[in-house]
């Protein structure tokens, strides 16, 4: 197994119709520009009702049709937010955690200390963060993830991951390893794939690998280095 191979993203999920929820992180390959990218799948109705929406300088998850909403507690929350020179994603409400502990001068992935997996029994679907800090040109991006020890959530297993960008990679962390019943949780390191230096394309690149029965919503943005400056793409199935 080669653990330095950087994937192509079309070849790393065809085939895999539930990843979940998915967090890349990296660099262009001409250097330039940070990459995240955000994306959401759903089984159920529930699931599959939302849409992503930006409002106060923030990403959320939202119903597409309030009046089907079944159980908002684990699908309706800000994905992504700002705080000073951090860019935080993640794929529960500790985005917020994260943000409030910062605020608090509190090392980000220590304020998760206090969360732990979904209460999702018997999925206990991992809760998946990270965090991109930009200084002087530069940036750096950190993983984490939580996730249940056993089948009875009996325990959270706590594992981060830290990077030195490098041009033309990214890595990424998803919340399962493919469908199942119950869905089993990501294991192992983020994967390394292959970014483009074009948004657009790296946006249809990576929607277009997705399951098409399962995918919801995606959200990509690149930073650019020099200047801060970030372009923003939004694609939802539900439109």
């Amino acid at each position: 197994m080669d653990i330095y191979k950087v994937h192509d993203l079309t070849e790393l999920l065809s085939g895999n119709p539930y990843p979940g929820r998915g967090i890349i992180f990296g660099m262009t390959p001409d250097g330039a520009k940070a990459v995240a990218a955000y994306f959401i799948m759903g089984r159920s109705a529930n699931s599959r009702n939302r849409v992503f929406v930006q409002r106060d300088g923030a990403l959320f998850t939202e119903p597409y049709d309030a009046s089907k909403v079944e159980d908002p507690s684990l699908i309706i929350y800000a994905a992504v937010r700002e705080w000073q020179n951090f860019l935080i994603v993640t794929n529960g409400d500790q985005t917020d955690t994260i943000v409030e502990g910062l605020q608090k001068g509190v090392l980000w992935h220590m304020a998760l200390a206090v969360r732990t997996f979904e209460p999702d029994a018997p999925n206990f679907t991992p809760r998946i963060s990270g965090v991109q800090n930009f200084l002087d040109g530069r940036f750096y991006y950190q993983f984490s993830i939580l996730k249940s020890v056993d089948t009875e959530g009996s325990g959270c297993v706590r594992q981060a991951f830290g990077y030195p960008p490098r041009p033309g990679v990214g890595h990424f962390l998803h919340t399962y390893v493919t469908d199942g019943n119950p869905i089993p949780s990501f294991v192992g390191e983020p994967e390394r794939v292959e970014t483009l230096d074009d948004i657009d394309a790296f946006t249809d690149k990576l929607w277009n690998a997705l399951n098409e029965d399962n995918k919801i919503s995606l959200y990509v943005r690149y930073t650019d280095l020099k200047t801060l400056e970030k372009e923003e793409r939004i694609v939802n199935k539900n439109k």
